[in-house]
C-alpha cells in the first residue's frame, strides 16, 4: 500500500481527531495534505506544527484571520482558505488521495460534492449530506467512481457485512442503537439539562451528534443514510437497541443467515479501515473478549417516547425535500437546546411542526435542496422564537 495524501474535513472534531490519532499510529502509509476546522484556531495551529499540512480552511472569518496572523513569520506554512468554499477547495485539491468528511451538518453537503465531481475517494462520517441529498450524491459516486466507504461505526459493519457477498439478495439490514443516556430513564424529558444530555454511556462524540443519539434522531439518520449507501428500501431496515454498542449492525440474507461485525467501541477501528480499506492494519484498540463483555441486550425501540426516531422514518420513507427539512430543522432546534433556549422535550415538535408546514418536492434539483434546507431553518428559528415568546 503506497503513502495516501489525506485531507480532514473537520479536524478539530472527534472524526478528526481519532482520524489523526489513527494517522499518528501510521505515518509510513499516510501523509496530512490538508485540515479544516470551523472556528478552533489553537487546536488547528498544534495540528499544523505536528502534521504540516499543504493546505488548511477555517469556516470562520475571524478565526483565518487571527490564523494568518499567527503564521506570518512561520517560514514553512500552510495555504490558508478563508472564504465561504474553502472547504470545497480542500475537497478538490489535486493531490489528495482520500478525503475524510467529518464537519457536522449540513455544511458537508458542497464539500462532498466537490470531492467526488474531482473523483476522490471520500470516507463519510457527514450523515446529514447524504440524509439531505442522497439521490444526488450516489448517482455523481457512480457517475466519477468515486467510492464513499463508510465511517460511522454501523455504515461501516454494513459495509464489511456485504464484502464479498456482493449480488446475494438483502432481506434486512438491522442498525443497533446504544439508546442514548436516557432510554431505560423516567425522567421527565421537559427537565433534561444539557449536561445530562452530552453525558452518553459509550461513545465520546461531539455535541450535535451526541444530543442526536439521545433522542434517538441519530438513528433515524443513520437509516436514511444506509438506505441511500446500499441501496436499500428503507422498509428493510430495521432498528434494534443494544445498549452494550458491541454488535455494531447486522446484515440478513434471504435464507436467514445474518452477519454482523463485532467490536469495542471505539472510532479508531472503522476510520482506519476506511482509510486502509481494502487491506486491514494492526491497532491499538482494546481486543474484544466476549467472556469479560457477558452479556449482550437487545430490545425494540419506543417510538412513543422517543418520536425524532418516528419522524426521522416517516421523512425517509417519504424522500425528496422530506429528509432535508427533518434534518435542518433539528440542527437548529438541537443548537437551541445546547443554547439552553429550548427545553430537550421540544426538539421533536420543533422538527415535527417544520416538516408539516413543508410541501414536498419529490425529485428535487441541489438548488431545491438548498432552498429546503435555508426554509427549514428559518421556519425552525421563528418556532423556537414563538416557543421563547409564550414563555416570558
Amino acid at each position: 500500500m503506497g503513502r495516501k495524501n489525506i485531507v480532514i474535513l473537520g479536524s478539530t472534531g472527534s472524526i478528526g481527531e481519532n482520524a489523526l490519532d489513527v494517522i499518528r499510529h501510521h505515518r509510513s502509509s499516510f501523509r496530512i495534505l490538508g485540515l479544516s476546522a470551523r472556528r478552533n484556531v489553537r487546536r488547528l495551529l498544534q495540528q499544523i506544527k505536528e502534521f504540516s499540512p499543504a493546505a488548511v480552511a477555517l469556516r470562520d472569518e475571524d478565526a483565518a484571520g487571527t490564523l494568518k496572523e499567527t503564521l506570518f513569520s512561520w517560514k514553512k506554512k500552510p495555504k490558508v482558505f478563508s472564504h465561504a468554499d474553502g472547504l470545497e477547495q480542500l475537497a478538490k485539491m489535486k493531490e489528495a488521495d482520500f478525503v475524510l468528511s467529518g464537519v457536522v451538518g449540513s455544511e458537508g453537503l458542497l464539500p462532498l460534492l466537490a470531492a467526488l465531481t474531482a473523483g476522490k475517494v471520500v470516507g463519510l462520517a457527514n450523515k446529514e449530506a447524504l440524509v439531505s441529498a442522497g439521490d444526488i450524491i450516489m448517482k455523481l459516486s457512480r457517475q466519477k467512481k468515486a467510492n464513499i466507504i463508510p465511517v460511522d461505526s454501523e455504515h461501516s459493519a454494513i459495509f464489511q457485512c456485504l464484502k464479498g457477498h456482493e449480488g446475494a439478495a438483502v432481506s434486512r439490514i438491522v442498525l443497533t442503537a446504544s439508546g442514548g443516556p436516557f432510554y431505560q430513564s423516567e425522567r421527565d424529558f421537559a427537565s433534561i439539562t444539557v449536561e445530562e444530555a452530552l453525558n452518553h454511556p459509550t461513545w465520546r462524540m461531539g455535541e450535535k451528534i451526541t444530543i442526536d443519539s439521545a433522542t434517538l434522531m441519530n438513528k433515524g439518520l443513520e437509516a436514511i443514510e444506509a438506505h441511500h449507501l446500499f441501496n436499500i428500501p428503507m422498509e428493510k431496515i430495521s432498528i434494534v437497541i443494544h445498549p452494550q454498542s458491541i454488535v455494531h449492525s447486522l446484515v440478513e440474507f434471504e435464507d436467514g443467515a445474518a452477519l454482523a461485525q463485532l467490536s469495542m467501541p471505539d472510532m479508531r477501528l472503522p476510520i482506519q479501515y476506511a482509510l486502509t480499506y481494502p487491506h486491514r492494519c494492526r491497532t491499538s484498540i482494546q481486543r474484544l473478549e466476549l467472556e469479560k463483555v457477558k452479556r449482550l441486550d437487545f430490545a425494540a425501540p419506543d417510538f412513543s417516547r422517543f418520536p425524532c426516531l418516528r419522524l426521522a422514518l416517516e421523512a425517509g420513507r417519504t424522500g425528496g425535500t422530506a429528509p432535508v427539512v427533518l434534518s435542518s430543522s433539528n440542527e437548529i432546534a438541537v443548537a437551541a437546546f445546547v443554547g439552553k433556549r429550548l427545553p430537550f422535550s421540544e426538539i421533536p415538535r420543533v422538527v415535527e411542526k417544520t416538516l408539516k408546514k413543508h410541501t414536498v418536492r419529490k425529485t428535487p434539483s441541489l438548488d431545491d435542496i438548498l432552498t429546503a434546507d435555508r426554509w427549514a431553518r428559518e421556519e425552525a428559528r421563528n418556532l423556537i422564537g414563538s416557543m421563547e415568546a409564550a414563555l416570558c
